[in-house]
């Protein structure tokens, strides 16, 4: 059994954690991971047009009726997540009412923006939730141990979905972390979808792993089975970073992406932004639905990482994390026995 900072802080059998994948759902896939022993990750999803405060408890009574197990949850602090703050305090809430919510979400993952205004509201309303923030390069890191974040995601740019435009990889970047900041818990993510990668991340110091693309090959994640079909043929060669809805973001190249435009620079990226009106937004967004609920994998975007090279079947998540976790922990111990 593999036990680290993660495992013992967090309650969980295994340290292998799902990654948020929003705005996608990922709410019966967290359920299925938890059950598993390792930790499920709600989402931060924007797909169905609906209060996202509303729509983030529901996920939440979802998670609490179907698993006794720990779980975490993800929330986006980008400049154009202007209800963010509501959010935070809300989650607060309802751990603090809520003896089920108080006793299994154990964690929350802010991402795509400063973890500042997040951490002084959990420090204040909730300093039981374990707050962790998304760190693509060891000067960010620097700024969210800074803020009082609990922990890190390093996460490299070889991962599905967003990314940020530091353009640091996951080998460099844990082993970072890792050698300035040894007393801090430290996930990796980004390029991990089996065994090695597991033993990888553990060896190079971080106490537990993150996985986005292998999760969405499962059988029980909600992702479209369209979505899920064009992972195992799919190369390493076959993603292409572009502009996302907070900068670049790895997709699958198909229609949509090869049509979609080059990479905009950061401050081409941030004058968008700040121009970005409503239909604008939605047209963005409009992309990612067609490919959840129609499985339109030709003219929406599909996010997935680099790993897709690593993934030639569609598996359980039980079988996932199990055996994931047990064939790391051999190639722990066959290299230590290596050492003389």
């Amino acid at each position: 059994m593999i036990k680290t900072k993660i495992t013992e802080s967090f309650g969980i059998k295994y340290p292998i954690l799902s990654a948020p994948m929003g705005p996608f759902y990922t709410t019966e896939l967290s359920v299925a991971v938890s059950e598993a022993g390792g930790l499920g990750v709600v989402s931060h999803a924007t797909l169905q047009g609906k209060s996202s405060i509303k729509d983030m408890e529901k996920q939440i009574d979802y998670v609490i009726e179907h698993t006794d197990k720990p779980f975490g949850l993800n929330i986006r602090t980008a400049r154009v997540q202007t209800d963010h703050k509501i959010m935070l305090r809300k989650v607060a809430q309802l751990s603090n009412t809520n003896p089920k919510i108080r006793e299994q979400l154990i964690y929350l993952l802010t991402s795509a923006g400063s973890p500042r205004n997040a951490s002084k509201i959990l420090k204040q309303k909730a300093p039981h939730i374990k707050h962790y923030h998304v760190g693509p390069a060891l000067w960010l890191v620097d700024k969210i141990f800074a803020s009082g974040c609990d922990g890190v995601v390093a996460t490299g740019t070889e991962g599905g979905g967003h990314q940020s435009y530091e353009g640091i990889s996951t080998l460099v970047l844990v082993q970072q972390v890792a050698q300035k900041y040894p007393e801090k818990p430290l996930i990796a993510c980004g390029g991990i979808a089996s065994p090695e990668g597991v033993a990888a991340g553990l060896a190079m110091g971080a106490d537990a792993v993150t996985m986005g693309t292998r999760f969405i090959a499962s059988s029980e994640s909600e992702f479209h089975p369209n979505y899920k079909a064009l992972i195992p043929p799919a190369t390493a060669r076959d993603t292409l970073l572009t502009t996302g809805g907070f900068g670049p973001i790895r997709l699958l190249k198909n229609k949509y992406c090869l049509e979609h435009g080059a990479l905009m620079t950061k401050e081409e990226k941030i004058k968008q932004e700040l121009a970005y009106d409503l239909d604008g937004f939605m047209e963005d967004l409009y992309r990612y639905e067609i490919v959840y609920t129609k499985g339109d994998v030709d003219n929406g975007a599909v996010p997935v990482g680099q790993t897709c090279g690593l993934i030639d079947s569609i598996m359980d998540v039980g079988d996932i994390i199990t055996s994931f976790t047990n064939k790391a922990e051999k190639l722990l111990k066959n290299l230590c026995a290596n050492i003389s």
